[in-house]
């Protein structure tokens, strides 16, 4: 039975809470009722006038998205399919058509291809924008929309219409599959080591071991240096990003993270231990370099322990965070920024090359109907003439496919060529 004292309390405990607990909570922001109110008023009419009946469920989704993505392009809501189909993406295989894409003036915009993908096959490139998916118009799409509709069962057709710059618009028509990452690839290349990251997933840095283990078996004392292509390499788990980047360093920073008024500060570091025993390392990097792959090439340029050769990278230094949410999906959420060793944030800006050197085709400028030795009359025939116009013509008949790779190898061999004159004097 409440006495006249009980309810005199509780009367004054709710005044309390009413006039000053609750303001205080929201003395950051007056207006947060109102804009809460607002919000209300408007979901109610959305939801009882809109000429189509909306799922209260496909409201409130969207308005989360709405409001994530007004945050930056790379804030998003994952619900259970989209995160579910994200953990399957991390551990490197999925379905689609094989780009990494952002959103960008109401357009997707690729950030790369991925190698032997759909996308790759057709020419799709670093840089260009998608503004139609099977002539449905991209402009007013989410990511997330625009991602589901570029999915779909494997071996089905799609069309989309490209935006490159300098051309006009183009259509490609692209056969989807079940993409399959493989995120190292490795080669010989004669004296010089070739190791390519196409993405960091989840046995990124054990690959790049085991295949550097392989390859420095096999060629032994041969071993001039290891060239590291990171390019059209759209990024992925940053663990992966600084145990890679460990492998090739003996200390130091690797890459801080530093969110709001620089609070959370995260610091990497690498342990001792160089894979390569000191090797030279030149860092191939392009556009479409970005993220973790350029975490990378920062941390090594940064330690002066790679040459970085090609063209300035993407430029996505932020972090983000997925946070699970009550309806089994996730916030995908901005936190912090990237930034190298040296205290240089990634974010829109990239990472510069040491070297530039735009991709380029070779072309033989030398003349070869120009006269020699041999067309003479009655010049004599060397002592070994079949071998030497077997020589030259191998080595006409051999055009150079991939020039800034080509490059790369020719600067490792200099260094070992200028290191053993060292040496010699």
């Amino acid at each position: 039975m409440l006495n006249l004292i009980n309810i005199s309390k509780i009367v004054t405990t709710l005044t309390l809470i009413y006039l000053v607990i609750i303001p205080k909570l929201f003395s950051d922001d007056s207006d947060v009722y109102k804009q809460l109110n607002l919000f209300g008023e408007v979901y109610e009419r959305v939801r009882s006038e809109y000429v189509e009946k909306v799922s209260d469920k496909d409201l409130i989704e969207a308005a989360i998205n709405g409001m994530l993505q007004s945050l930056d392009p790379h804030s998003s809501y994952l619900n259970a399919d989209s995160f579910t189909e994200m953990k399957i993406q991390t551990k490197g295989e999925f379905g689609g058509l094989g780009i990494e894409v952002t959103m960008e003036n109401g357009l997707v915009k690729v950030v790369s291809p991925i190698d032997d993908t759909p996308a790759a096959k057709a020419g799709l490139q670093s840089g260009d924008y998608i503004s139609h998916i099977d002539d449905e118009a991209v402009m007013g799409l989410t990511l997330s929309e625009a991602v589901d509709k570029m999915r779909g069962p494997i071996n089905t057709e799609l069309k989309i219409t490209v935006i490159r710059e300098g051309q006009e618009a183009f259509d490609l028509n692209l056969k989807r599959a079940i993409i399959k990452v493989t995120s190292i690839k490795a080669k010989k290349e004669e004296d010089v080591a070739y190791i390519r990251i196409t993405s960091f997933t989840q046995k990124t840095f054990k690959n790049l071991v085991k295949e550097y283990n392989k390859l420095s078996l096999d060629m032994k004392d041969n071993l001039k240096g290891l060239v590291l292509d990171l390019r059209n390499n759209p990024g992925g788990l940053l663990d992966q990003a600084v145990s890679v980047s460990d492998a090739f360093l003996e200390r130091g920073e690797i890459v801080s993270t530093r969110g709001r008024d620089n609070k959370g500060e995260q610091r990497y570091n690498a342990s001792k231990g160089d894979i390569t025993n000191g090797l030279p390392i030149v860092v191939l990097i392009n556009g479409g370099s970005a993220s973790a792959s350029e975490i990378v090439a920062g941390a090594l340029q940064d330690h002066k322990r790679g040459i970085l050769m090609g063209t300035q990278t993407f430029g996505k230094g932020s972090v983000q965070t997925i946070i699970p949410v009550t309806s089994k999906g996730a916030v995908r959420l901005t936190t912090a920024r990237y930034f190298t060793p040296s205290g240089n944030s990634i974010q829109a800006k990239g990472i510069s090359p040491d070297i530039y050197v735009p991709q380029s085709k070779l072309e033989i400028l030398e003349n070869n109907n120009s006269r020699r030795e041999a067309d003479l009359r009655g010049a004599l025939d060397s002592e070994n003439k079949k071998e030497n116009d077997k020589s030259l013509s191998n080595d006409e008949d051999n055009p150079v496919k991939d020039y800034q790779l080509n490059r790369a190898i020719e600067l490792i061999r200099s260094i070992n060529v200028y290191e053993n004159i060292k040496k010699a004097s």
